[in-house]
C-alpha cells in the first residue's frame, strides 16, 4: 500500500498499522473527490487485510473541510450518492481499530472522518466544527446523528445548529477525544495507544469492535462472539502465561 502513488495521502504501512496522513498543503487538507477515492483504496486493503489505522493531517491541520468548490457542482443526485458519507461509514466499519490523531482545523466533513474514526487524540490547537448551515447546507455525512452518539444531544447541538467550536479543551471536556497533548508528542502519543491496542488479541479487538458498533446490542451477540474467543487458541495462551506469571508473584 505504501508502495502505491497517491494524490492527497502520505502512506506508511507498518507492520501491524498504516499511518495515513492527509495531503493537501495548498487546501488546508480540505476532502476532494479524488481524497475520497484514495481513502476507499486504504479502505479497501485494510479489509483485505486488516490493521490499526491512524489518520492524521499534513502540515499541522487536520482536515479544513471539504472542498466547496467540489460542493458548490454537486447537486441532488450527487447527494443521494452520498459521496463523503459513504466512504466515512466505510471508515467506521473497518475491521481493526482506527485512531485520528488531529491537530488545527478539523472542520466541515474533516470534523466528520475524525467523528468516524474509534478514537480521537488532539494537540492543543485542534478545533472540530461542523460551519454547513452556515453555507446553505446540513453536516450531512455523519454529524447529525454521529456527533450526538459521541458527546451528548446538547453539546451536538451547539455545535450543528449554534456554529460552536469545540478547541481542544472542550472537545476532551466533552469526551471527544481521549487526550490533548503537544503538537510534537502528537503522532508519538497515538502510535503509544495504538501499541497498546496491538498487544490485545487481533481477533479479541474485531469482534468487541463489532459488538459496540452493532446497532442492537443484546445479550446473545456478546454470548456469541465470547464463544468464538473461548475456543481460541490465543485465548488460552494469554491465560496461561497470565496465570504463569501470577503464581510466580
Amino acid at each position: 500500500m505504501s508502495g502505491t502513488v497517491h494524490e492527497t495521502l502520505l502512506v506508511e504501512e507498518l507492520e501491524d498499522r498504516v499511518v495515513v496522513a492527509l495531503h493537501r498543503p495548498e487546501a488546508r487538507n480540505a476532502i476532494s473527490g479524488r481524497m475520497i477515492a484514495e481513502l476507499h483504496e486504504v479502505c479497501a486493503e485494510l479489509e483485505r487485510a486488516p490493521k490499526l489505522l491512524l489518520l492524521t493531517g499534513h502540515g499541522g491541520v487536520f482536515a479544513g473541510g471539504a472542498d466547496i468548490a467540489e460542493l458548490l457542482q454537486r447537486g441532488r443526485d450527487e447527494a443521494l450518492q452520498g459521496i463523503n458519507s459513504r466512504l466515512f461509514e466505510r471508515v467506521r466499519r473497518l475491521p481493526m481499530p482506527t485512531v485520528a490523531a488531529v491537530d488545527g482545523w478539523a472542520l466541515g466533513g474533516g470534523a466528520e472522518l475524525a467523528y468516524a474514526c474509534d478514537i480521537r487524540i488532539a494537540g492543543p490547537d485542534a478545533v472540530f466544527g461542523n460551519p454547513e448551515p452556515g453555507l446553505g447546507i446540513l453536516a450531512g455525512a455523519g454529524a447529525c446523528w454521529r456527533l450526538p452518539e459521541l458527546v451528548g444531544e446538547s453539546v451536538a447541538k451547539q455545535v450543528l445548529l449554534a456554529g460552536r467550536n469545540l478547541d481542544a479543551t472542550a472537545a476532551l471536556a466533552a469526551g471527544l477525544v481521549i487526550d490533548v497533548v503537544e503538537p510534537e508528542e502528537l503522532l508519538g502519543a497515538a502510535h503509544t495507544l495504538l501499541d497498546r491496542m496491538a498487544r490485545s488479541s487481533v481477533t479479541a479487538l474485531r469482534l468487541t469492535k463489532l459488538v459496540v458498533d452493532a446497532p442492537a446490542a443484546h445479550p446473545v451477540v456478546d454470548d456469541l462472539a465470547q464463544a468464538v474467543l473461548f475456543e481460541s487458541q490465543d485465548k488460552n495462551d494469554r491465560m496461561t502465561r497470565f496465570m504463569e506469571r501470577r503464581n510466580r508473584a
